[in-house]
């Protein structure tokens, strides 16, 4: 049984980092992450348009592709073999890695049979694949040391020096070196690469984590592989607000530098400091649960721990260059030539304030099902869960949580004996259990203790049993993200549920595999605001950053900015770097990965409505997001909602500034540049955000 007191964490049993551990376990495949030249990859969902066109990309930049499968289907595709099974591609293509390019819904089945084939590495890149369904995976994991998952939700594994490619990052950004680099984020990977190319300091390995709630690698994982590789000098380590895989990472850090006689210099940034308490921003991780902490208490364990942290990746190079030198080591190693990067944000006023540096609780997210009160207690009746319609004074009650254990890949219990807010998580502590069976008699004893209600009258002990066997229950069948309630003693010497909180459901059940309709028909949604409403359809994730309410001037009210970004990592670093700056940006809005030329139409609009914005920057760091596609939708927004065609009240286009890197990025740029628009394009972060800021002080004094 593994139990942890959290008084700054929830999920983690403190992990141990030393070598003993059993054999034959899943951390045996963390060597399966270094792949290289001669790693011989195959394709799940080979004939598909993305498949497909991947596959020809990584094979011209030699990533060794020996075929791949999809159901029903058997011969050659691109001239090579196309297998109908994973099993028949392990026995006669021999593959060391498995690229999953199949859809959400089909996504876990494709995982679960290149497990079972014990294909040596598995990474997933499908988004929306469902919570329940990768803890399932998860425990898959646990119980085998032949495969190795990357992912899901992740940009893939990335080897410049070997020209290996299992993912779908831009390779245009990468070029071979010896900067290692693991990252939550994908687009700010490609951000943080794109920065050290030019810098000209290639990478030796890059591992995107993803920003799924449950990773099959994690920060540690990736580190380790770094550890011990010869071709890493340095690491760059990205993170993000969700989990604790960042607190995990800073354990890990201070015990590796007390064992290494020369360690390797680890530099890092964390997203989302401006991140709004509680709300998803864009990545289905990327949220604060139940007792975890901030963007802003992540960035100072990283810091604590010695990493050299910035606010924004452009930085890195001059860094690296800085922490190089500083432990001693060769310079020469990072860089082929004398290049220069450019000055970044760590000449700037300030490191951005956090927009709430304390524990959240989350309210309402767009990308999960939030029930309120009275539909929490309707359901918790609907499984024989005792409730009262009463509530009595904080210090009477229990607080009783089940959730998802980031870490240890499976889901918790969390029980803390007192409920009230400034001593619930001094006091509280986790207790994992396994996903396919619940919790044992033991587990369950030991929350009774924790809870001090071993030495309650017998009807209150059995009533308490029977509430967290309902709520594990519940919480499976209905496919939860987390369930909290208060618990409370009545006069007749047995328990009730007085309040509950974070009833959150996982939303993916229903949009990738039509799961929990009638449980998700229930939807409220007058408690969330019109336009961020409105986004969904249209597969943008907004979220509206407010500005004080209050008729005072407030610093940073004059360079109030609207933000277009793909990728929840890059829009959540670009609000941080913003601000930084000294600005305010009015909004996170994440295009998606699928957006099209309307997806950027319909973005627009949505800034525009929002009067405050003065400028709007449009920041793309294109992997599956083409350059291009950006291109065409901002020309066509600008051509139909400029010259008196604006919305909301707001007549005519805000001064835009365009940012485009990644995927066919001089076609878009081209196509900037060719339209004759009133556009500010750049190619450097720091001088189009500098640019906004300039923009929207002249749009403050007209």
């Amino acid at each position: 049984m593994i139990c942890r007191r959290i008084p700054r964490r929830l999920c983690c049993p403190s992990r141990s980092f030393s070598t003993k551990r059993p054999l034959r376990s899943y951390e045996d495949t963390i060597p399966n992450l270094k792949i290289g030249k001669d790693t011989r990859v195959i394709y799940q969902g080979f004939t598909g348009r993305v498949s497909t066109i991947n596959a020809q990309q990584s094979l011209e930049w030699g990533t060794k592709v020996v075929g791949g499968t999809t159901p029903g289907k058997e011969g050659e595709h691109l001239g090579l073999p196309l297998l109908p099974s994973v099993r028949q591609a392990a026995e006669q293509l021999k593959p060391d890695a498995t690229a999953v390019f199949v859809a959400a819904q089909h996504a876990a089945k494709a995982i679960e049979d290149a497990i079972a084939a014990e294909i040596p590495l598995i990474v997933a890149v499908a988004e929306f694949i469902p919570l329940h369904d990768m803890l399932r995976i998860a425990e898959m994991l646990k119980s085998q040391s032949k495969s190795r998952l990357v992912g899901a939700n992740s940009p893939g594994i990335i080897s410049p020096i070997g020209k290996c490619r299992v993912g779908f990052q831009p390779l245009i950004c990468y070029k071979p070196g010896h900067i290692g680099l693991v990252a939550k984020s994908g687009t700010l990977s490609y951000e943080a690469v794109g920065a050290l190319t030019r810098a000209d300091m290639g990478q030796s390995l890059c591992i995107g984590m993803g920003g799924d709630i449950v990773a099959g690698t994690d920060l540690v994982d990736a580190l380790t592989v770094f550890e011990h590789d010869a071709e890493t000098e340095a690491i760059v380590l990205i993170g993000e607000v969700g989990g604790r895989a960042e607190q995990d990472a800073a354990q890990w850090i201070r015990e590796y530098k007390k064992r290494a006689l020369k360690p390797k210099p680890i530099v890092g940034v964390v997203g989302g400091l401006q991140a709004p308490p509680g709300r998803i921003m864009g990545h289905a991780g990327a949220f604060a649960a139940i007792g975890e902490d901030t963007a802003e208490v992540k960035h100072k364990a990283l810091e604590k721990a010695g990493v050299r942290m910035v606010s924004h990746p452009t930085q890195f190079p001059t860094v690296l260059r800085d922490v190089m030198t500083n432990a001693g080591r060769d310079t020469g190693k990072l860089t082929n030539s004398a290049a220069q990067q450019s000055r970044g944000f760590h000449t700037l006023r300030r490191r951005p304030t956090p927009s709430n540096p304390h524990k959240t609780s989350s309210p309402a997210h767009a990308r999960s099902l939030h029930l309120t009160q009275d539909q929490s207690k309707a359901l918790l009746e609907s499984y024989s869960i005792p409730c009262s319609a009463k509530e009595r004074n904080e210090a009477d009650k229990r607080y009783l949580a089940i959730t998802v254990d980031r870490t240890q890949r499976c889901p918790a219990i969390v029980a803390s004996p007192t409920a009230q807010r400034r001593q619930i998580w001094q006091r509280a502590r986790v207790f994992p259990y396994p996903f396919s069976q619940g919790p044992t008699n033991e587990d369950i004893h030991h929350v009774f203790e924790h809870l001090h209600m071993d030495a309650a009258p017998p009807a209150a002990m059995a009533t308490l049993g029977k509430i967290i066997r309902s709520l594990t229950t519940l919480y499976k069948e209905k496919e939860a993200i987390s369930l909290a309630v208060h618990l409370s003693g009545t006069q007749d010497g047995n328990l009730t549920v007085e309040r509950t909180e974070d009833f959150l459901f996982d939303s993916s059940a229903l949009k990738s595999c039509g799961r929990q309709k009638p449980l998700h028909s229930t939807r409220d949604t007058s408690l969330m605001d019109p336009d961020e409403l409105a986004a969904e359809p249209h597969g943008i994730v907004y979220i509206k950053l407010g500005l004080p309410d209050s008729h005072e001037h407030h610093e940073g009210e004059d360079r109030a900015i609207g933000t277009l970004i793909n990728g929840a990592g890059l829009a959540m670093n670009a609000a941080d770097a913003l601000t930084s700056l000294g600005a305010r940006p009015t909004n996170f809005l994440d295009t998606g990965g699928k957006a099209t030329s309307d997806t950027i139409k319909r973005s627009f609009e949505l800034l525009l409505a929002d009067e405050r914005a003065k400028v709007i920057f449009v920041n793309i760091f294109g992997g599956l997001t083409l350059c291009d596609m950006i291109a065409e939708g901002i020309i066509k927004a600008f051509k139909e909602l400029g010259n008196g065609g604006g919305v909301a009240g707001r007549s005519g286009m805000c001064p835009v500034v365009v940012r485009l890197r990644g995927t066919n990025e001089e076609e878009g740029r081209k196509m900037i540049g060719e339209s004759r628009l009133p556009l500010h394009a750049f190619d450097d972060f720091d001088e189009a955000a500098r640019k906004c800021v300039e923009l929207a002080e002249e749009e403050k004094r007209r």
